[in-house]
């Protein structure tokens, strides 16, 4: 369960980031709203996985994971572009994830 509740986490996070992106500056008040709700639901399920999780390792994953599915949805859907070092950066944070879910009990 703690892994289903760190997935939730990792998805409210991606949705409530580019809700952010959406409000432009917190001035659209619907986008503004929705990022709202999106953190709490992000932090309460990140909460309740630390129950099981390790912190180091809900939150390596977390973050990660959470740096790759928002750097997706920012070339999909914001059209942002992304560059080689960006990629080589992004590669060794999951390098990173991995390292530490393996070595992790």
């Amino acid at each position: 369960m703690g892994y289903f509740q760190l997935a939730i986490a990792l998805v409210m996070e991606v949705i409530g980031t580019n809700f952010m992106k959406a409000s432009v500056g917190f001035s659209k008040p619907i986008p503004t709203l929705l990022t709202i709700i999106a953190y709490v639901a992000c932090f309460y399920s990140f909460a309740q996985c630390l129950k099981e999780i390790n912190l180091s390792i809900a939150y390596a994953t977390w973050g990660g994971l959470g740096i790759i599915l928002t750097t997706v949805v920012a070339v999909v859907v914001w059209h942002n572009r992304v560059t080689i070092p960006e990629l080589i950066g992004i590669g060794l944070i999951v390098i990173g994830v991995v390292i530490c879910n393996v070595s992790g009990n």
